[in-house]
């Protein structure tokens, strides 16, 4: 934990002092003005090296005339941050023109894309996603087949991404890698030996990449997404780190909560959320869009009716929409699940497998579903107990409407993949529904704030910090 403390105090230390040390007017030393002097002659040298007007200036930083005027008299000093994005603009960082949004409210990035889940909530308010980051060739294999290729993808690990190639957008999004931060993930690790959470250097690091973007580009605002037990993860110092490094590092003014996906999908599913915004807002998480307890869904509204009135989809279902024999557990495998159950059981430990009938609201989804599918089982009303379909692991996780929604019998959402790679890429998925309801408790203040941040595209390559 101490290492990321000094790295990060090092970076902060080195772009601090990439502007030149002019000469101060009045006579007065470098030394000699105060802390408010000294930033509003560096403001008001920046500007000038760079032969802009004031408004002309504003405008590249995202912020109003008005503002920029009180800045360069001293009445007001400017966060640290903007002063970052003040010393790129006037040390050849090139502003590359506005993105084209089209008939967007707003644009984003979609970083650890995953197979859309924030980008299909964000979307549907009227979001514009203009560039996307994911690693694994066979989620950006469902991603493409559900939204195409209308703008930068990368496909590469985010960390060699250079800021400078992500254009400059209004919001931010990114569920940074939860397995090394889970209650599942570190408990494996530990039986293993292996590190976790930020010392898990391949994943647990990869939120400080997120900071590097937010630090670079000082959008709007930002959405990230976790497991819940990122607040209680080593005692609580790694959220702590994380909480400062936004709060006071960069700046934002936060709000997190750990919401629950049951009152959108019949799934108990707890997430953390951090919603950041680089001004002050009257952002209120109270004012989220929750379902009345009456409207929450069962598991009815996912499973195959396997009654005729579902259109048939195979392989998930034979012609008749009957759900394919393949799903069904062999006799070697639930005599296994019940024994491994049972001995736990005497253990006096919660360990075993789960059966839900159509009445009932389904354990997390989880990204081992693939192995045996214990812990989320369908009991039929005959024979062995059954594994979801990927189609109705679609609609638990919101990509797809529940059945007998208004907008059920909608199209469907592309799965072009085994069944394997469709089980982990829903488990480690996000719930649509929620993201929806957060993204349309936070398009007010979206619209609100002006975008600021270079707007740099991907030929900017060469450009690092």
């Amino acid at each position: 934990m101490e290492c990321f403390a000094l790295l990060s105090a090092s970076r902060r230390h080195n772009v601090l002092n990439m502007s030149q040390k002019l000469p101060a007017p009045g006579g007065k030393s470098r030394n000699e003005l105060t802390l408010p002097e000294a930033w509003s002659q560096e403001i008001r040298e920046s500007r000038t090296r760079l032969g802009l007007s004031r408004s002309e200036f504003a405008s590249n930083l995202g912020y109003s005339t008005r503002q920029l005027v009180r800045w360069e008299t001293g009445a007001t000093a400017p966060k640290q941050p903007v002063l970052e994005s003040i010393r790129r603009l006037a040390h050849g960082a090139p502003s590359l023109g506005t993105v084209d949004t089209g008939k967007s409210t707003f644009t984003f990035v979609d970083l650890f894309a995953g197979i859309g889940g924030l980008r299909k909530g964000f979307e549907a308010v009227g979001g514009n996603c203009i560039f996307t980051s994911e690693w694994d060739n066979k989620c950006l294999e469902t991603y493409r087949a559900n939204f195409g290729a209308d703008h930068p993808i990368v496909n590469t690990d985010i960390a060699q991404v250079p800021p400078a190639a992500i254009p400059r957008h209004d919001l931010l999004l990114a569920g940074f890698p939860c397995q090394p931060f889970s209650l599942a993930g570190v408990s494996k690790n530990n039986s293993l030996g292996r590190p976790h959470g930020f010392a898990c250097n391949t994943r647990g690091t990869l939120f400080f990449e997120v900071e590097k973007i937010l630090r670079f580009h000082r959008p709007k605002a930002f959405l990230l997404e976790n497991v819940k037990n990122l607040l209680s993860h080593d005692h609580g110092k790694t959220w702590a780190v994380i909480r400062h490094v936004l709060r006071e590092d960069l700046g934002y003014e936060i709000h997190t909560r750990v919401i629950d996906a049951s009152p959108y999908v019949p799934q108990r599913r707890q997430r953390i959320f951090i919603v950041g915004f680089r001004e002050p807002t009257t952002f209120d998480w109270t004012n989220l869009s929750i379902p009345a307890r009456s409207y929450w869904p069962t598991l009815a509204s996912v499973l195959h009716p396997e009654d005729g009135t579902e259109r048939p989809e195979l392989p998930y279902t034979d012609d008749q929409g009957r759900v394919s024999a393949k799903y069904v557990l062999s006799d070697h495998l639930w005599e296994y699940l019940q024994n491994y159950a049972a001995k736990h059981r005497e253990k006096g430990n919660g360990f075993g497998f789960g059966l839900f009938g159509p009445e009932d609201v389904a354990r997390t989804l989880s990204a081992r579903y693939y192995k045996d599918g214990s812990e989320i089982l369908i009991r039929r009303d005959s024979g062995n107990p059954r594994r979801l379909t990927p189609r109705e692991c679609a609609r638990l996780l919101g990509f797809d409407s529940l059945l007998g929604s208004d907008s059920a019998g909608q199209e469907r959402f592309q799965i072009r993949v085994s069944d394997m790679q469709a089980y982990k890429q829903f488990g480690n998925s996000v719930v649509v529904p929620v993201i929806r309801a957060i993204a349309k408790l936070m398009k007010p203040f979206l619209l609100d704030q002006p975008a600021t941040g270079p707007q740099f595209g991907l030929e900017l390559l060469e450009v690092r910090l």
